[in-house]
């Protein structure tokens, strides 16, 4: 059966097409610095958006039209779920999806019967995986939405919460493996505060890192070799997130000795809301060795929360792929698209449209920072920017050969520092622009 009957399989046309339902830069097989576009942005489908999204917003209840799903949390109506879900994976020839363990199989009335669900539905996944090659790029599990989750679950207060968290993670991480899975994420959407009147703030931050050790003891001892990754967030839905940036996720990696298990899930929708650039937290957690994987989405700089929109912005995509190419790709991570259409774009089709878009802005950041780098004219400035330090008291320094005092005498006998350059911030954008 087709639930997509006026929908073909997603081709790429060429920059000068006019079809909406075809790819104009996207071509999967196109070579780009030594590999395919493929391999570079290994595209992959969020469920819990694409699947589950209703369109439904603080102020009114869902909107989306989705005739195969009969609403109800059935675990029938999930298996139906998977039938559709594959057929829109495939007809864009999206080579990974990414899960909660929510948003594929329903939670029963007991934790017995919740993992009982989740064996069903694990079972049809990996039937439809083999059947159309899609692979899993990462699994995690969703202790959010529960009302038990609502003082977190490895920072709540309540220690049989901490234990149900382990459980489900116990569960959700045995079913990637399962699934042959490449990563598995955590996003600690509550595991943060809302007042520190009532918050033992350090206690937290130690279950925390436990939790995450128990999670890398158990990989070990089944076998799980993918990568573990953090999703940073400063807020929304807690005051504050404790993974709320990049640079704050890695300083807590390394304080508990995580950093060798660990790498970055990062979002630009997210990147905003921490008051960065998407740009800014790539390169951060790459210099860093921690870039792992992104979702590829965008905010509207008019609001003042987690949007979720399809990325078109081309100098969004291109500064991306600028940072991704300088730290040597995402690995076995992906360009995930946790993004979802707008509450007004309600039909199925919409779906189509917007992935569509999103994986072209990719396709096309791709080709214009690959130019971008093969002239060298930013590489270039950089280097001449930086060019005191690659000799004399510069090199020195770096090696670590001079003191203050070294420094100080340096100085006395030179009388003052050379001067200043311009940093030509305004030439560099409008270089910008010619490949644009």
């Amino acid at each position: 059966m087709t639930y997509f009957p006026g929908v073909p399989k997603i081709q790429y046309e060429g920059p000068k097409s006019r079809n909406p339902l075809a790819f104009r830069w996207y071509n999967p097989d196109e070579m780009i610095e030594g590999k395919s576009m493929k391999d570079h942005l290994r595209f992959s489908i969020v469920y819990w958006h694409t699947m589950r999204g209703t369109g439904s917003d603080p102020f009114g209840p869902g909107t989306a039209i989705r005739p195969w799903d009969d609403g109800s949390n059935s675990v029938d109506n999930a298996l139906k779920r998977i039938e559709v879900a594959f057929e829109i994976f495939e007809k864009l020839q999206a080579p990974f999806y990414a899960w909660h363990d929510r948003d594929v199989s329903p939670e029963g009335s007991s934790l017995k019967e919740t993992n009982a669900n989740f064996d069903r539905i694990a079972k049809s996944l990996g039937e439809h995986q083999q059947k159309s090659g899609v692979k899993l790029l990462w699994g995690t599990a969703n202790m959010f939405s529960h009302p038990r989750f609502m003082h977190g679950a490895s920072t709540s207060c309540n220690a049989d919460v901490f234990a149900f968290g382990a459980a489900q993670v116990k569960k959700a991480i045995e079913v990637t493996k399962q699934l042959g899975g490449e990563n598995y994420v955590f996003w600690g959407g509550r595991e943060g505060y809302q007042s520190l009147y009532n918050t033992d703030m350090k206690r937290e931050l130690d279950h925390l890192a436990r939790f995450f050790h128990m999670a890398v003891d158990y990989a070990k001892k089944i076998g799980f070799t993918g990568q573990f990754l953090i999703e940073p967030k400063p807020k929304e839905p807690t005051k504050h997130q404790y993974d709320s940036d990049a640079a704050a996720c890695i300083n807590f990696l390394r304080a508990y000795d995580l950093l060798p298990y660990f790498k970055l899930n990062l979002e630009t929708n997210h990147a905003t809301l921490a008051g960065h650039t998407m740009m800014h937290e790539l390169d951060y957690a790459g210099h860093q060795g921690a870039l792992g994987s992104i979702d590829a989405n965008t905010g509207d700089l008019l609001l003042g929360w987690d949007t979720d929109q399809f990325p078109t912005d081309f100098y969004l995509t291109t500064q991306c792929m600028l940072a991704i190419l300088k730290h040597g790709g995402i690995g076995k991570g992906g360009v995930n698209f946790d993004a979802k259409v707008r509450r007004e774009s309600f039909e199925p089709i919409d779906l189509f449209h917007a992935h569509i878009g999103g994986m072209d802005a990719f396709a096309r950041g791709l080709k214009i920072a690959a130019e971008i780098r093969k002239d060298g004219v930013v590489s270039d400035f950089i280097k001449q920017r930086y060019r005191s330090w690659d000799s004399g008291i510069g090199a020195s320094i770096e090696s670590g050969n001079e003191s203050f005092e070294s420094l100080e005498k340096y100085m006395l006998e030179k009388g003052d520092s050379a001067p200043n350059e311009s940093g030509r911030q305004e030439m560099l954008e409008n270089i910008i622009n010619w490949y644009l």
